[in-house]
């Protein structure tokens, strides 16, 4: 198969040899090795790569993914990184519009009438302005991956991906903040590989990705190479229940597992004669609750084992047994250790009432999108753990990851420290429908479309496959701003029916209540005044009420929470919200004046369209230095804490 550029251009094609969605566990070589935190298995690929930037299709390199392609005119870029920071392109923020309003006429494929149901050509591969990224990375394997089925993680990517090994072309991907993984084994070799991939800025992925935020491209998260012990746990989901007395528990595995050397695929029967898996439950103080071990097989399902007395994980005690699942081979050694730490909490919705182990849930949130100052949504580490610490010093108990899926580090470090997720799927279309402020569906996507559907439905799954066995994830989100439809139903019977334990949130039906029923098990309002809540709260209400968006924080605001707060003591059904959010969205650049470091913020890089200062309405600077509203929200949110 060969690349298509025409495929920038088509909804249907989003992913092309990308691999199917699977679990975000770690594995290791053996328990030991997980013990000693060092893994043989994975091999790095940031760093500093070879860069061109090109304005278009049209204008970038041809076949600089040959191995004998001259890169004398390269540049070097870091990865993970942003072009736009690197100093390649401009610099744009908006809000609702798309960002080529006022420069392109420009509507989705299949959406208008005169379509005529065949794709709108050239609207992106042909366009004079798409910016191209063609990076170019060589690599020798390291020692512990070779021999072995070699696969290749790029944890995000804005917008759309093409990858090519040694001359090959591997695959395609489109969706920025969920994991796009390939298989690399039939190209690569032992010596120098030569690795080249090509991110265009927009596809129709981007009539899907009009998130409130400052519009970047690029390799933005980790890129990593990992090879397949022989015999691999592909995906697993870990299942701890509690009984409706929240004292009694069960505990259910599901593992799926897959041929991991390079020897040839996996058995049609799915057996692998000799191997078995065993696994073991701790709780806290290290005694083991639950243990099984069976043959291993291409699918595997244990359970549900009983639990008794088990420890409940909630904010203020986030008690978490440790699981360890090892695979074993003929001779009895680890071929494979799998270490994972779950909870057990109940959350349901009884007597029109979010219930989290049996009490009523009170969500003190914000929406948090991730931010550098410097490094724009490159965040590390430091970032999140300092993120984590203004949340527990400001009584927030809850996150909605506004408006994408986080890197992977943060939904463990959620359920380590007990801040309760709302994981909201990589969807906001906020352009296509709502024009000037005003609601106008008239070509709105994804709606009831169905080119549109397996685009979505791709989103919602990987949100699921990746992120399922994450104890802090409380409520799946479908996506923000994106009007209704049949294909957002759609997305909403899928959780439903690969996760009924949990609750789908989705705001858009207030818009069009056609959908009230079917889509979100909660009514979710945005920026609905005190009176408007209670309102709805003495009309015979059929829900359970959250602002999924309340407060929004610009300038000297806030100051309104104490009449939001009051609600709660009068309405059980009103379960709380989610501040308009957590930090500003603002860049350090050098005053040209003054020569010092100042903050900027949307409209200051002479972007247009731009929506300006309201990329800074957080309860934190872009520095990360608490604004005085935060005063505000440490108080009223500790009396709820």
């Amino acid at each position: 198969m060969q690349a298509d550029i025409r495929w920038l251009d088509d909804p249907q094609v989003f992913a092309v040899n990308r691999l199917p969605a699977h679990s975000d566990h770690r594995f290791y070589g053996s328990m030991e090795d997980c013990r000693r935190k060092t893994c043989g298995l994975t091999q790095s690929l940031n760093g500093t790569w070879r860069f061109q930037w090109s304005k278009s299709a049209g204008t970038c390199p041809a076949e600089f993914y040959r191995e004998d392609f001259d890169t004398t005119g390269f540049e070097s870029i870091q990865v993970p990184g942003h072009m736009e920071l690197a100093g390649y392109d401009r610099i744009h923020y908006i809000n609702t519009m798309y960002p080529w309003e006022g420069h392109l006429y420009r509507r989705p494929a299949w959406s208008l009438p005169e379509a005529g149901g065949e794709a709108m050509e050239g609207q992106f591969s042909k366009a004079e302005y798409n910016p191209v990224g063609s990076y170019i990375r060589e690599f020798v394997l390291d020692e512990g991956l070779k021999g072995k089925r070699v696969c290749i993680s790029f944890e995000g990517v804005e917008q759309a991906l093409f990858l090519w090994l040694n001359g090959q072309f591997v695959g395609y991907a489109e969706d920025s903040f969920t994991p796009s993984d390939f298989d690399l084994t039939p190209y690569i070799r032992d010596g120098k590989n030569v690795l080249a991939a090509q991110v265009h800025k927009r596809s129709t992925a981007a009539y899907l990705e009009d998130q409130d935020f400052f519009r970047f491209s690029g390799i933005f998260r980790d890129v990593t190479l990992y090879a397949k012990p022989e015999v691999h746990v592909e995906d697993m989901w870990a299942r701890a229940e509690v009984a409706e007395d929240c004292r009694r528990g069960s505990f259910s595995l599901d593992l799926r597992l897959s041929r991991g050397n390079d020897s040839g695929p996996d058995s049609e029967n799915g057996e692998y004669p000799g191997y078995s898996v065993r696994w073991s439950l701790f709780d806290g103080d290290g005694r083991a609750v639950a243990r099984d071990e069976a043959p291993a097989a291409g699918s595997l399902r244990f359970g549900p084992v009983a639990v008794e007395d088990v420890r409940l994980w909630d904010h203020h005690n986030p008690r978490l047994y440790h699981l360890e699942i090892t695979v074993l081979g003929p001779d009895g050694s680890e071929v494979e250790a799998v270490p994972y730490d779950v909870g057990f909490r109940r959350i349901e919705i009884r007597d029109q009432v979010i219930r989290l182990n049996g009490k009523r849930l009170i969500i003190n949130g914000v929406n948090r999108h991730e931010w550098n100052a410097r490094t724009g949504r490159v965040i590390g580490m430091e970032d999140m753990i300092r993120d984590m610490e203004i949340l527990k010093a400001n009584h927030i108990n809850s996150v909605r990851t506004c408006h994408y899926p986080d890197q992977i580090p943060w939904y463990y470090m959620c359920d380590t420290c007990g801040i309760y997720l709302m994981a909201e799927t990589n969807l906001e279309s906020h352009g296509s429908w709502q024009k000037m402020g005003a609601v106008e569906p008239s070509w709105n996507v994804p709606g009831s479309l169905p080119q549109w559907r397996e685009a979505v439905m791709d989103r919602a799954r990987s949100n699921f496959e990746f992120f399922k066995n994450h104890t802090s994830v409380l409520f799946w989100s479908l996506g923000n701003e994106s009007y209704a439809g049949d294909n957002l139903l759609a997305m909403q019977r899928f959780f439903k029916e690969a996760d009924p334990g949990r609750p789908v949130h989705y705001e858009g039906v207030f818009h069009n209540r056609a959908y009230e029923d079917g889509i979100s098990d909660m009514e979710s309002q945005m920026y609905a005044p005190p009176e408007r809540v209670e309102a709805y709260l003495r009309n015979r209400p059929k829900k359970p009420f959250i602002l999924c968006e309340y407060m929004h924080d610009m300038g000297n605001s806030l100051g309104g929470l104490k009449s939001y707060m009051d609600l709660l003591d009068r309405y059980e059904m009103y379960q709380g919200g989610y501040i308009w959010d957590f930090i500003d969205q603002a860049l350090f650049v050098k005053d040209e004046v003054t020569g010092r470091e100042v903050l900027r913020y949307g409209g200051d890089f002479d972007d247009r369209p731009s929506d300006y200062e309201f990329s800074g309405n957080g309860i934190v600077f872009a520095d990360r230095t608490p604004k005085p509203a935060m005063q505000e929200v440490r108080y009223y949110y500790g009396l709820y804490d």
